[in-house]
């Protein structure tokens, strides 16, 4: 018990006592009054008038011990702080077979999709991921996914210090889940959203067991972790199964530059005409003949 209950606690008691203090003295009073002996009534009187006015100040000490009492009592006996304890969360999957370490599609490409989904109180696939689904397995209605934990970090099994607010830069975020009645070859897909705009998916065909665990993933270039609230959509076929969500904060780094190789100054050669030789005669002197006499 505290200080706090125990001075409660006296004044509850103080009250309780005034009451059948008041009550005795009244008692007293009344018969004294039908006494017949003046000393012995004198007697019982002053005895009640006693009685009443000790009630009187135990109902004095009753309102004085919450309102100045309880300071008091802390200046000389402080209190000390009590730590609280803090709830660790423990997620239990409801899972019927002994979990087995499931690999998921890594995919990093960006679909070309213009119609980015809109939240709703219910998820649903665009019509530009519905299109490219192939599997042809019937999905099991009893699927069932935990909630999604966030980390930069998997072990195989669990996330890592899972967190729901991350600051830039923040690499490889994975969202890690376990899953309990799935059908090997159903199509699945996870849809990941910043503010309400597709910036990432991933849609395959289930390549792991009836359940264990897996992940969805996401490795985009640094500059491409905008800030801003994300949310992850996990859909079994058509159906929409789990959500979650997680903040980015602080900007984004800026793209690494790229290089652009210095311009090479091409030399084409070109054909110089050719200028041909002329020959021009020589004139040639022919002797003549001398006269003889």
């Amino acid at each position: 018990m505290d200080i706090h209950a125990g001075i409660v606690a006296l004044a509850a008691f103080a009250v309780l006592a005034a009451y059948f203090g008041v009550r005795s003295a009244i008692k007293i009073l009344r018969a004294a009054g039908k006494l017949k002996y003046y000393s012995i009534r004198r007697q019982r009187a002053a005895d009640g008038w006693r009685l009443l006015f000790l009630s009187i100040m135990l109902l004095v000490f009753a309102y004085w011990l919450p309102t100045s009492g309880e300071r008091i009592a802390y200046s000389y006996f402080p209190p000390s702080p009590t730590p609280s304890l803090t709830p660790t969360i423990t997620l239990t999957p409801t899972i019927t077979l002994s979990p087995t370490k499931t690999v998921s599609p890594t995919s990093t490409q960006t679909p070309a999709v213009t119609d980015a989904p809109t939240f709703t109180s219910t998820p649903a696939l665009p019509l530009a991921i519905e299109a490219i689904i192939t599997s042809l397995v019937t999905p099991n209605p009893e699927a069932a996914f935990s909630p999604i934990d966030f980390s930069t970090e998997y072990d195989g099994v669990f996330a890592v210090n899972p967190a729901t607010v991350f600051q830039n830069p923040v690499g490889h975020m994975y969202g890690a889940f376990s899953y309990n009645e799935m059908t090997p070859g159903v199509q699945w897909t996870a849809l990941w959203l910043r503010d309400g705009e597709l910036v990432h998916y991933e849609s395959k065909p289930w390549d792991g067991t009836t359940g264990g665990y897996g992940f969805t993933d996401w490795d985009p270039p640094p500059h491409e972790w905008q800030p801003g609230a994300y949310e992850v959509q996990i859909f079994v076929g058509m159906d929409w199964k789990v959500v979650g969500g997680f903040v980015v904060e602080g900007e984004a780094p800026p793209p690494s530059p790229t290089l652009t190789p210095p311009a090479t100054r091409r030399i084409t050669a070109t054909n110089s005409p050719v200028v041909a030789a002329s020959t021009t005669p020589s004139r040639v002197t022919t002797p003549s003949a001398a006269g003889t006499d």
